[in-house]
C-alpha cells in the first residue's frame, strides 16, 4: 500500500509540474501584444487611465468619464515568459487588418450578405456603397479590447456605419466660389445643372473618407481599435434611376461644355482686343515722334538766331518747288 501511494503522489507531482510549471511557459509572437491576468484581475500601470493618454484628445468631456478604462502592463514580443498557475495571458493580434465596410459581424445575410451598405441621400435616393475599412487593435488602449466591449469590432462597425449614414443623408458640395472668379461662377453654374446629391458624393469620395478618418479617430478611446483608413470606392444608385442620372449626367456635360467654349471664346476677343488697342497705341506714337523730333529741332534753330530758322524754311520751301509741277503764288495787290 505504501508503494501504491508513493506512486500516486509522485505522479500528482509529475503531473502539477508539466501542467502547471512546464506549461506556464510561454512566447508572445512579433505582431502580438499580451495582457496578463491575476486571479481575473489585469495587471495595471499604477494609476494611469486611458482619459489622461493622448488617444482621448478627440473625445468629450461626458465621453472620458464613460470611456475611462484602466492602463494595463502590456507584454512585448518575445519570450520566454513565465504564468502562475493563478494566472492567464490574453494575446492579442495587433497587425492591420481590412475589413468590408458593409459586414456585420453579427448577422453575415446583412447588406446584401457584407457587400454593399445601403444610405440614403438628401434627395431620398436609396444608394448603395462598397468600400474596406483598415484597422488594427491599439495597444494603448488593451483593456478597452479584451475587457471593455464584449465584441469591439462590432461596436466599431456599428458606429462607423451610423456616421457614414448621416454624412451621406447631409452631405453637400462645398462651393468656394468668390466674385468675379469666372472658373468659380462656372463651377456653380454646373452644380445648378444638375442638382443631383449623389453626382456630388462621387465627385467628393476623398472628402468623404477624409471626414470619416476625423470623426472615428476617437475610436482607440472608445473600443480599443484604431481605424487606419476608410476607403469608399462605389457609390451605386437604385436601377430605377440609373438611366434618368445618366441623362442628367449627359445635360450636365453638354452645359459644361458650352460654358468652356463661351468663357474660351470670350477670353480669346479680350485678348484681341487688348493687342490691337496696343497696335494702335504703337502706331499712334510713331507718328507722333517725327512731330517731336520736327519741334526739336525747329527749337534748336530758333535758338540760333531768326536768321538761321529763315533759312531752315527758305530750303524746305525750294525743295517743295523742286518737286511741285504747279505753283500758286497769291497775287500782290500793289
Amino acid at each position: 500500500m505504501a508503494t501504491i501511494f508513493l506512486g500516486c503522489v509522485t505522479g500528482f507531482i509529475v503531473w502539477f509540474l508539466v501542467r502547471y510549471l512546464v506549461a506556464g511557459f510561454y512566447t508572445v509572437n512579433q505582431n502580438e501584444r499580451g495582457v496578463k491576468t491575476r486571479f481575473g484581475r489585469a495587471e495595471r500601470v499604477g494609476s494611469a487611465m486611458t482619459a489622461q493618454d493622448p488617444i482621448a484628445e478627440q473625445l468629450t468631456a461626458e465621453e472620458k468619464e464613460r470611456y475611462n478604462y484602466p492602463q494595463v502592463r502590456v507584454i512585448p514580443p518575445g519570450g520566454p515568459y513565465f504564468k502562475w498557475p493563478w494566472e492567464k495571458v490574453y494575446k492579442v493580434s495587433v497587425a492591420t487588418q481590412t475589413i468590408n465596410m458593409a459586414t456585420d459581424p453579427e448577422n453575415a445575410s446583412a447588406n446584401n450578405s457584407g457587400q454593399i451598405l445601403d444610405a440614403v441621400t438628401k434627395d431620398q435616393l436609396n444608394t448603395g456603397l462598397k468600400g474596406q475599412i483598415r484597422w488594427h487593435i491599439s495597444e494603448k488602449n488593451l483593456y478597452a479590447y479584451l475587457f471593455g466591449v464584449r465584441h469591439p469590432i462590432t461596436h466599431v462597425m456599428g458606429y462607423f456605419v451610423s456616421v457614414l449614414r448621416e454624412r451621406i443623408a447631409i452631405f453637400e458640395a462645398p462651393t468656394n466660389a468668390k466674385s468675379g472668379d469666372p472658373s468659380a461662377l462656372h463651377n456653380l453654374a454646373a452644380t445648378a445643372v444638375t442638382g443631383i446629391s449623389i453626382n456630388d458624393l462621387r465627385k467628393n469620395l476623398s472628402d468623404i473618407n477624409d471626414h470619416m478618418d476625423r470623426e472615428c479617430a476617437s475610436s482607440a478611446a472608445r473600443y480599443g481599435i484604431t481605424l487606419d483608413a476608410s476607403l469608399i470606392t462605389g457609390i451605386d444608385p437604385p436601377p430605377e434611376v440609373e438611366s434618368a442620372l445618366a441623362a442628367i449626367n449627359t445635360a450636365y456635360n453638354q452645359v459644361s461644355s458650352d460654358i468652356s467654349l463661351a468663357q474660351a471664346s470670350a477670353d480669346q476677343k479680350i485678348v484681341q482686343s487688348k493687342r490691337a488697342v496696343e497696335i494702335e497705341t504703337l502706331k499712334a506714337q510713331a507718328e507722333v515722334q517725327p512731330i517731336v523730333a520736327l519741334a526739336d529741332q525747329l527749337s534748336d534753330l530758333k535758338q540760333n538766331g531768326a536768321g538761321a530758322l529763315d533759312a531752315y524754311v527758305r530750303n524746305v520751301r525750294l525743295k517743295l518747288y523742286s518737286e511741285a509741277k504747279n505753283v500758286i503764288l497769291e497775287a500782290s495787290h500793289e
